[in-house]
């Protein structure tokens, strides 16, 4: 009688823990963000986190497409977002150009750097998020806005 309690307590125990003997379940710990700021961004890049102040949002206008009628419509805006280091422009797409309101600060999570006539712009496609938060406590620095740096791609032929 005693072996059968031992077991019956030490199999408690395990459920307590949250690990039962029938599972291998490992508990996978996650990382926490790492925060990047916007004078750090460069092309081609993508898995920024930044927390950002959004300055204006502008819809873009739609192009009728020649597809099936009964596609939805893609809702477009071209946001200009900053911190305290710098701009860039966010484009919004569908649900995203609700979040984006002038004077709001969002949390931009697994956002990618797209290129657009030779300049920057941020997105945050399926596999990213947009998140609303309270205020930030920094000034926008207006003046330094990357999308307005053009960049060429130059092949380099190695002899």
């Amino acid at each position: 009688m005693a072996t059968r309690t031992t077991k019956q307590q030490q199999k408690a125990q395990k459920q307590q823990q949250g690990s039962s003997s029938d599972t291998n379940a490992k508990v996978v710990e996650k990382r926490k963000p790492v925060f990047t700021k916007v004078d750090q961004l460069k092309p081609g890049t993508n898995g920024h986190n930044l927390t950002v102040n959004v300055l204006k949002s502008e819809p873009v206008l739609p192009k009728n497409r020649a597809a099936s009628p009964q596609l939805r419509q893609t809702r477009i805006a071209e946001c200009l977002v900053g911190d305290d280091t710098g701009t860039i422009l966010f484009t919004a797409r569908n649900d995203q150009v609700d979040l984006m309101k002038p004077g709001t600060t969002v949390i931009l999570r697994n956002a990618k750097i797209d290129m657009f006539k030779g300049s920057m712009r941020i997105a945050v496609d399926k596999w990213g998020r947009i998140e609303a938060t309270e205020p930030a406590k920094f000034v926008v620095k207006e003046d330094n806005n990357l999308s307005l740096v053009e960049y060429e791609l130059v092949n380099v032929v190695e002899e």
